[in-house]
Parts: structure tokens; sequence; C-alpha cells
């Protein structure tokens, strides 16, 4: 991987590219009504994927980038509960069938501070207002410092098999840097609970770029959670917007890697991990080579949603609470922000719709192309853009930004086919970007592209 690369690009403000256009493109003009609209108008034999955002922690991390708020009273989450139950009948009325589900997930927040019979009383609404499919993927984000043998008792008798952890690191000066001290310990006798509950399918999330990260204490986070065997890493790098996130300034910036100290960071784990025997999956997802994820990147299916890569091939995906994001062949819905309005419309019976996007002819292109190369590293744009009545040669001209990467050596052009070399696939997201037509590199709503 080329330093002068990540010199040169790395500091550039950039979209993960989890939807397109991202999120800051959202506008109210798209409300209760268009996505009653888009609901009711699914094809027969749609099926879906649920995403339930709980946004509860006992605790803040500073680095958290999420929708989230403190709570110490359980009846604020035992309301919030009922309140999705009541969104996720509205919405299965709404579309007038129970349509298949073959994917649940569970973010936060931390979805596993509910009650863990107030968990299963969700999974129970959700299987009488959905299709659940008996192989369906049910996944659950959970925090190692909070997770009950109850809780884990309640997911195993609601069918889940998949857990995701979040590590971040282990090195204790990082932990107390960021507000989330939590132990190796900890953390491996959640793992052992999981698998004595036949949870099966970990998930670990690490983060590089922290404050007093260095490679050493990111090695060092690899190597005990390799001890641990989960079958995928998620690897993000911090973005600190502290603009947005008030509480992220309780982080000291002068202890922040730079931009080149992050990308040393970034290399050290993916090639400690691919050593280890995974395989490197897209910009940051890491999977040992039988399972389905590392299965999906070899067969050229893997897709890319708000929860990052996935197996899921579905063009339908609701989303549940406060903030969650849908995305349905018209568009993208977002409900609203703040818990008391979100509340507030689904007890008043109305959709909790604040804000969404109409998806253009153009955009269906350029999400095509640019979800191909977030997850492929390549894209056949003579192939992409016949399927959209297209000519890739309009489309390589509206891509301005393309221009410097070719002469970089970051891509190559061959005809129609466009590649990220090998030793750039780091700068993924800044190929991706000369397809947005929608970036506006003035405004600094997003993370460093390294």
């Amino acid at each position: 991987m080329r330093t002068d690369l990540a010199a040169s690009y790395g500091e550039e403000r950039l979209p993960r590219y989890t939807s397109y256009p991202t999120a800051p493109h959202f506008s109210p003009a798209i409300g209760p009504d268009t996505y009653a609209e888009w609901l009711a108008g699914l094809p027969a034999g749609a099926s879906a994927s649920l995403y339930l955002h709980v946004p509860f922690c006992r605790e803040m991390c500073w680095y958290c980038g999420c929708h989230t708020q403190i709570v110490r009273r359980d009846g604020l989450i035992a309301a919030y509960q009922r309140t999705l139950r009541s969104e996720i009948a509205q919405v299965s009325e709404t579309i007038g069938r129970r349509i298949k589900v073959e994917h649940i997930h569970f973010g936060g927040g931390t979805p596993t501070i509910m009650a863990p019979e107030a968990f299963a009383e969700l999974m129970a609404a959700m299987r009488h207002a959905f299709f659940v499919l008996p192989s369906a993927e049910i996944a659950v984000e959970i925090d190692p410092r909070t997770l009950t043998s109850e809780m884990v008792e309640a997911m195993r008798l609601s069918g889940v098999n998949r857990a995701s952890l979040g590590v971040q690191s282990f090195d204790p000066v990082v932990q107390r840097a960021i507000n989330r001290v939590q132990s190796y310990e900890q953390t491996a006798s959640v793992v052992d609970r999981l698998h004595r509950a036949g949870i099966n399918g970990i998930n670990f999330d690490l983060i590089y770029g922290l404050p007093h990260q260095t490679v050493a204490s990111c090695l060092d986070t690899v190597r005990r959670s390799l001890e641990l065997g989960p079958d995928r890493f998620s690897v993000f790098g911090y973005a600190h917007v502290p603009d947005f996130k008030k509480h992220q300034r309780m982080i000291n910036e002068a202890v922040l890697p730079d931009g080149l100290a992050r990308h040393d960071q970034a290399c050290a784990i993916a090639n400690a991990l691919k050593e280890a025997g995974y395989v490197q999956i897209g910009l940051d997802h890491f999977a040992r080579p039988d399972d389905a994820m590392a299965v999906a990147f070899e067969e050229r299916t893997l897709r890319r949603n708000f929860q990052g890569y996935t197996t899921d091939k579905g063009e339908v995906l609701l989303g549940f609470g406060a903030s969650a994001i849908g995305h349905l062949p018209q568009g993208y819905v977002q409900n609203q922000v703040q818990i008391g309005a979100y509340a507030q419309s689904v007890a008043a019976g109305h959709l909790a719709t604040a804000k969404g996007y109409g998806l253009t002819d153009d955009d269906r292109l350029r999400a095509d192309i640019i979800e191909r190369i977030m997850c492929e590293f390549s894209a056949d744009l003579g192939d992409i853009c016949a399927r959209h009545g297209a000519e890739p040669e309009a489309m390589l001209q509206s891509a301005a930004r393309l221009k410097p990467l070719i002469s970089d050596g970051i891509v190559r052009l061959d005809g129609d086919r466009l590649a990220v070399a090998s030793d750039s696939r780091f700068l993924v997201r800044s190929v991706a970007a000369a397809f947005d037509a929608h970036l506006d590199p003035g405004k600094q709503l997003h993370s460093r592209a390294v």
C-alpha cells in the first residue's frame, strides 16, 4: 500500500457509501404519505429485511457516531419497545400482507439493553406481522460489558443466530481515552456464553485511528481477538466529527493519529487478519474463507447497505425505531430522529417518516456502479450502463474526479471496465466518489478517506 497516496487523498472527507445518494441528501419532501404509497406498491413477491434501532446505552462511548442517548430508567426502554411493536404492526398493515423476511438486524445504541422478556415480545411481534423464514439471519449488536445470561437465553429462544460484539481496542490506555473500559475477560466470557447458546455467528468490531492508538496496540488487539475465534471482523476508521457529535469533544484531538498513522494502523490490522487466514472483503470487512460473506465476495453477489457489507440480496429494507432508515425500490425513508417525536407519530397512528429521497434513473445507475466498486473494487461500466439504458462513455465523461485517480495509478481503465489497483484499495471510497453526482467536497459531513 502506497503511503504517498495516503498522504495525498487520505484527508478528504468522503461518504462510506452505505447508500447512494447518502443520508445528508434526504429531504422532508418525502414524508409519511409517500412512504405509505411505496409500501402499498411493493410487488407481490417482494421479500424484506428488517432493521430495528434501539437508541439507548448505559454510558456514552466518546468515539460513538450513532444516534443514541444515555438512560438509567428502564421504563423509558420498555415504552420504546411498545412503540416499536406498534410501528411494526403499522407498517405491516400498510403493506397489506405478511411479506417474507430473510434478514433481521438489531442495531443501536445497545439493543440488548432491553429486558429479556421485552426482546422476546418484540421478536414475536415481528413473526406475527411478517413471515420470518426459518433460514432467516437474525443478528444483534452487543455491548459485552452489559450482556446478561438472561438476555442470551432470550436471544437463543428467539432464534438469534449472529452476534456483533463491539471490541474497538483492548488497549487500556485507548479504552480510558474513549470512555469504554472493557476487559478481554469480559469479551471472552460473552463469546463463550453465546457459543453455549448455539449462537455461533460471531462478528468483532474493531476501530483504528483512536486516541493514543499505535500500530503495536492495534496488532495486540488483533492477536487477542483471534484467540476468541470470531468468523467475521469489521474494521472501521474512527470518524472524528465533534461539530455533529458533541460528546466527541471529550476526546483530545492532540492525541489522535494523523492520516499516515491511521493508514499504517489499517494496513497492519488488514495484514495480520489476512495472515491469520481471513479473506479481506471490500473496504473494511474480513471473514473466514467458508463464511457466507466470503463466499458472496468470491461469487460477486456481495451487497452493501446501512449495516455495511451484507449477503442480503433483497431490494426492501424496512427500518423501525427513531432515526432508522429504510430502502425500497422507489427510494429511501428515514424516521424521526428524536425519540419523543418518533413516539408521538406512531401513537397518533402515523408512519414516523421524517424525510427521504426518491430515486431517479440516474441515481439507480450511479448506485449500481458505486456498489460494485465498493464491493468488488471494480465495475463493468458497459454491462451496468446497458442494464440501465445508458452509455458508458457519457458516464465516464461525467466523472471528472476519475482523471487524477487514473493518472496516479489508483484506477485502471480497460475499455469500459474499471478496476482499483491492488495497492490502492484503501482508497476505494475516493474511486466511488468519482461517480457521486451529489457530492459537495466543501461540506465536512463525512469521515476521512483513510
